[in-house]
């Protein structure tokens, strides 16, 4: 059996006993939505990129613990998810900052808010001035309640999925979003932007290649 054809738990036993190319294939596997969750965690794509890096390397060298008690998935967005809190907690969570000027390249890895693709140069403009607004508010909520909504309305997760990904209780991760909601309310009053944040992101999965990743293992 190939590695593109073996499923993540044969990727992973492959990589545990020496195959350079098995985790190599899992990076290539999920790699567009670790992407997308590190860039809407930090709300930067260098910091996202080497969260993500660090995550990925953590796990390369890490894989030997893993035990199957998780989905290979969720242990893979464990770690990202860590890495990424670690470097906000290191930062004593980022303020507010102008996005870059490759937030455009950035989001077709990760896309932050969704625009009309058929739209003119006002639409481009309106959803730019959204994603800056969104990401201003998301970067001043905590990092754990910022990962909750990052997960639970922005990408989709079931809570209990997420919970098992922040290795915390369910309720936990309720309590988190329902908390992190409020405070997204008061930050985007005035705005004109929904409180929900998932109203504002692209479902669209990011292409290949996160910016400043590298793969490990394989070539």
């Amino acid at each position: 059996m190939s590695a593109e054809e073996a499923d993540d738990a044969e990727l992973m036993r492959r990589h545990q006993q020496g195959d350079r190319d098995a985790f190599a294939e899992l990076f290539r596997r999920h790699r567009d939505r670790l992407w997308a969750v590190a860039l809407r965690t930090t709300g930067h794509p260098e910091d996202a990129a080497d969260a993500l890096q660090e995550a990925m390397i953590s796990a390369y060298t890490r894989a030997a613990s893993f035990r199957g008690d998780a989905a290979v998935t969720t242990w893979l967005h464990r770690i990202v998810v860590n890495a990424c809190l670690d470097r906000l907690r290191r930062a004593k969570v980022r303020r507010a900052e102008a996005l870059p000027d490759d937030l455009e390249e950035s989001m077709r890895r990760g896309a932050v808010v969704a625009a009309d693709p058929d739209g003119g140069p006002e639409s481009t403009a309106l959803a730019s001035e959204r994603r800056r607004m969104l990401l201003d508010a998301l970067a001043q909520l905590s990092p754990e309640h910022r990962e909750a909504l990052v997960l639970v309305d922005m990408e989709g997760y079931p809570v209990a999925e997420a919970a098992a990904v922040l290795d915390c209780p369910v309720g936990t991760v309720k309590s988190r979003c329902a908390r992190g909601r409020t405070r997204l309310l008061e930050l985007l009053q005035g705005t004109g932007l929904p409180s929900d944040p998932s109203e504002h992101m692209s479902r669209e999965e990011p292409p290949a290649g996160g910016r400043g990743v590298v793969s490990t293992g394989g070539e």
